[in-house]
């Protein structure tokens, strides 16, 4: 019967134990309650640590940084450009107690979280321009080397992507103070157009582009006449030039025959009778053809030569 009371009691014991010691991780921040009250400080030691059994709970906390991410909500910034913002940060527990007693946990926090940087950052979107919630800075981008030069100006930006983020972040954090947490970094992940300003972008842009290609074709077309009519000019000059020079060779060719003609005339009367022969042949040569028909009389040159030569 003793040994019975015994076990007994160890059971009772060893689930009294159980119920009295906790372990703490090195990533958790522990809050003790008691029918629901806190109790005690926060304890944030890593190891075994005891309560109250039955009474106190053990409440967990994370001591890592936590994220939180965003929907993308449809915005208006101050220039009424309609645009789908979505935003991501990271945050912390700073005061478990604080935290607990305001938030209950993180669900509670999350919720609280889409509150206020949902709203901070539809402040800041509608009090700056799309130029300066795109642009981070004033530097020189690199452009298209088919746009034309001097045709692309860009606007000077006073605040950028940098500092609105940073206006996000210190309005939050300003929000956040009583509620045992720390943002510490907000960044807007994404910005889009709706669909309706994405077309008319879209349209623009193939305008721009529209106007280029035109611009680049009514210049080569220019350019094309030019190099048409330097080549018809060039082929103009050379063809004159090629004529005259083509003139000269048959003047000297036609004296230098005259000469000789000359000189073969005045050697004898044989010679001059020849010369008239040839002449006269060279003349019906060209003047008759397979095709013409001759009425000769008997007492005609030609026909002496015909006859002789026959």
């Amino acid at each position: 019967m003793m040994r019975i009371l015994i076990v007994i009691l160890a059971v009772i014991l060893a689930f009294l134990a159980m119920s009295s010691l906790y372990v703490v991780n090195e990533t958790e921040q522990v809050i003790i309650t008691q029918f629901g009250k806190p109790v005690g400080d926060t304890v944030d030691k890593p190891g075994l640590h005891w309560k109250l059994p039955f009474v106190q709970d053990v409440n967990r906390f994370d001591k890592r940084f936590l994220e939180w991410d965003g929907e993308a909500n449809e915005l208006t910034t101050r220039d009424k450009r309609f645009i789908f913002v979505d935003t991501m940060a990271r945050w912390r527990i700073t005061d478990p107690l604080l935290f607990f007693q305001r938030l209950r946990d993180e669900r509670g926090a999350q919720s609280r979280l889409d509150d206020i940087l949902d709203g901070e950052t539809r402040n800041a979107v509608a009090n700056h321009e799309l130029v300066e919630i795109v642009r981070s800075s004033n530097r020189e981008p690199a452009l298209d080397a088919s746009l034309p030069e001097g045709e692309v100006e860009f606007e000077t930006i006073e605040s950028g992507r940098n500092k609105i983020r940073e206006d996000i972040l210190a309005a939050a954090r300003s929000r956040t103070t009583d509620l045992g947490i720390e943002i510490l970094d907000v960044r807007l992940k994404r910005i889009n157009y709706t669909e309706e300003v994405r077309r008319k972008v879209y349209d623009r842009m193939i305008a721009e582009r529209q106007r280029i290609a035109t611009q680049y074709r009514s210049e080569g077309e220019g350019e094309a006449a030019r190099i048409r009519g330097e080549r018809d000019r060039e082929l103009k000059r050379i063809q004159s030039e090629a004529y005259r020079s083509a003139e000269e060779i048959r003047g000297k060719a036609d004296a230098q025959a005259t000469n000789i003609y000359a000189q073969a005339y005045n050697q004898s009367t044989q010679a001059r009778e020849f010369y008239g022969f040839l002449k006269t042949l060279e003349t019906y040569e060209q003047t008759v053809d397979p095709e013409t028909v001759l009425v000769l009389s008997t007492d005609s040159d030609l026909y002496g030569v015909l006859k002789n030569g026959g």
